[in-house]
């Protein structure tokens, strides 16, 4: 349209303004001209879950003299040589953090599993599972103490069922906090939270359905019974695999005694008064036949060797005396401190230790995996063998995941090692899944294997609770993974991981909630009662279902929804949003921060976020795209100088 017809009768400042405006919208309803719209559209159209490409910075391998090439290599192995040094170190770490847990409360550990009448209802036994694998870091250790108490009659098998799903949630917190590691890039750690988290949501939605169904039919332990009963299966021994490496260095540093705990748990009044730190490795028992008192005939061992001095019945009995004969040889068996002392300092010492390999070990990672190494390792590990046996390949890694974690012989170590791998990039969310499975079923086999090693009359109850927890994880994988609708615990951790990317610090609101807060209500509840516990659990787990309900169909179908559900606006900002929340806790952050180094810190990152946006600012006035605007503007007042000629 030619600037005569716009203008009219209008003056010239009339049809300068006019012309202008004009212009400006056309400019604006063109996206080519529009910088925020390509910069929305390129971020439109990239995925957060997509694995970042590692490029290889260095110079090629062709490019390099023969100096430059032996150089190189010998530069590899020795990055190899660390990346071991470093894992065994933090595998070490992870077994020394578990000795400081059982220091810490391995005691009070014990005197939980000691009251038998709360431990009557499911639902205390699960949450008392979860909360004594917290308290003593090993799923190892609690399942062997739930097998000390089956074997010595204190508790049935019913009941340590729900015990042993417990310790299957509890154990799943260590990669959780590995995760926590990694928050310092958003990306890194949506990756990396979601990667641990999807242990946590597939444990958690198998007990939720799992404890019901054995509550209400004894599912698993009549299975269990049936393939004991099956089967004549004699004593053995558990093997030391990865435990031969590193008993060298984590026994050099601390040793405990296992036994403490068993024992206050079955409720022996002498192993309260005694230490968890081991003293003695080397003892010797002697086993005498003595004249011994006892209360009355019927204590006799056998009616011919009983009889009667006075008022006193004297049997002969077989009298054991252990000698102690060698002190063990770790840093902490003179040490005249209590055992809380003792769990506090290797408690420190171990998460420093812990948190620095597992930085160093990501740093290394990061400068290994470049370029066609990266490349290679992603194909490995994340391609599908082709159609149409693209099905395999997940259940081929819940096999290696279940080997890997045989070796190890501890499914934390496992998961906490791919949850870096993980957050850099190189294992999918997809593959890590399959691969913490696999872990599952590795921890329960090694528990069958030391369930094997028990006496023969006690071999039955023992393999049992171990198959229970090897059933509990198979009837698991195949109600959440088979089917890929089914795999939710996937799409839950990412919904999760993309939340704690923008708020990083509802990660550890999800840890202190799922972890402590929500099994102690439960276990509150329990204590109450039956009564209290169905009066306040079921209007919460309806008021659950429905907003699950609600959100889907929000999702999904919300023509089906009332006008006022179709959202959530009615509420409450702070009720459907953690925007509020996020600036309470940058608020309560700012105030703590005393220190000045702190709020120096703080202060230069707003400098910098200053110079960035006015680096920003300046970059989009530079950019052709909004310049446009000007040369448009001078483009209309040469065609008004033009026109004004025309008329002259």
């Amino acid at each position: 349209m030619s600037a005569d017809v716009i203008c009219g009768e209008r003056n010239d400042n009339e049809c300068v303004t006019l012309l202008f405006s004009l212009s400006i919208t056309e400019v604006k309803a063109s996206p080519a001209h529009s910088t925020l719209a390509l910069i929305e559209g390129e971020q439109g159209e990239v995925d957060p879950w997509d694995m970042p490409e590692l490029k290889d910075t260095g110079v090629p391998w062709s490019a390099l003299d023969t100096e430059g090439k032996v150089l190189r290599v010998l530069v590899s192995v020795g990055k190899i040589a660390l990346l071991l040094g470093f894992l065994y170190m933090f595998i070490c770490s992870l077994d020394i953090l578990s000795s400081a847990f059982q220091l810490v409360g391995g005691k009070a550990a014990g005197d939980i599993f000691q009251d038998n009448s709360v431990l009557s209802n499911p639902l205390a036994g699960l949450v008392i599972g979860v909360l004594v694998t917290l308290l003593v870091q090993s799923s190892s250790t609690s399942s062997s103490i739930v097998v000390s108490m089956v074997s010595s009659g204190l508790l049935t098998v019913q009941l340590a069922v729900p015990i042993i799903m417990g310790t299957n949630i509890g154990t799943s917190v260590t990669n959780t906090l590995v995760a926590m590691t990694q928050a310092g890039d958003r990306s890194t750690f949506r990756r990396a939270f979601a990667g641990a988290t999807v242990h946590d949501f597939f444990n958690w939605l198998s007990v939720l359905v799992l404890l019901p169904l054995e509550v209400a039919t004894g599912y698993l332990y009549v299975v269990t019974k049936l393939i004991i009963d099956s089967f004549n299966i004699q004593s053995g021994e558990a093997p030391d695999l990865l435990n031969v490496i590193t008993d060298v260095l984590t026994e050099s540093i601390i040793q405990l005694d296992e036994s403490v705990i068993s024992g206050i748990a079955t409720g022996d009044p002498e192993a309260r008064n005694k230490s968890l730190i081991k003293k003695w490795c080397q003892t010797f028992t002697n086993t005498t036949l003595m004249n011994v008192t006892v209360p009355g005939p019927e204590n006799c061992t056998d009616p011919l060797f009983c009889w009667d001095d006075g008022n006193q019945t004297i049997t002969l009995k077989n009298v054991s005396k252990t000698y102690n004969i060698g002190k063990c040889k770790h840093l902490f068996v003179d040490v005249a401190l209590p055992d809380l002392a003792v769990g506090l300092i290797l408690l420190a010492l171990s998460l420093l230790v812990l948190c620095s390999c597992l930085v160093l070990i990501v740093k290394l990672l990061n400068s290994m995996l470049k370029g066609q190494v990266a490349a290679v390792i992603k194909k490995i590990l994340n391609t599908d063998f082709p159609f149409p046996f693209g099905w395999v390949t997940g259940y081929i890694a819940i096999i290696v995941g279940a080997g890997m974690t045989f070796v190890v012989q501890s499914s934390s170590v496992f998961t906490s090692a791919i949850t870096p791998l993980v957050g850099i990039g190189v294992i999918s969310i997809e593959r890590a899944y399959p691969l913490s499975l696999g872990s599952n079923i590795g921890t329960t086999t090694t528990a069958i294997l030391a369930a094997m090693a028990s006496p023969g009359d006690t071999l039955g109850n023992a393999l049992q609770i171990a198959l229970v927890h090897f059933l509990f994880n198979i009837t698991g994988i195949v109600l959440w993974y088979p089917v890929p609708f089914t795999r939710i615990p996937i799409r839950l951790a990412k919904s999760l991981g993309s939340v704690t990317a923008s708020y990083r610090w509802f990660a550890a609101v999800y840890i202190i909630f799922c972890f402590f807060l929500l099994p102690l209500f439960v276990f509150s509840l329990s204590l109450a009662g039956w009564k209290v516990l169905v009066g306040v659990g079921v209007p919460l787990i309806v008021l659950l279902i429905f907003i699950i309900v609600i959100n889907v169909l929000q999702k999904r179908k919300p023509g089906c929804l009332p006008a006022v559900l179709r959202s959530w606006d009615f509420l409450p900002l702070w009720a459907h949003s953690l925007a509020p929340w996020d600036k309470v806790v940058s608020v309560i952050t700012a105030k703590c921060c005393c220190c000045c180094k702190c709020c120096q810190i703080a202060t230069d990152d707003e400098k910098k976020t200053e110079e960035n946006n006015q680096t920003t600012h300046m970059e989009a006035y530079d950019n052709p795209a909004m310049n446009t605007e000007k040369e448009m503007e001078n483009e209309i007042k040469i065609e008004l100088n033009i026109l004004n000629m025309t008329r002259l």
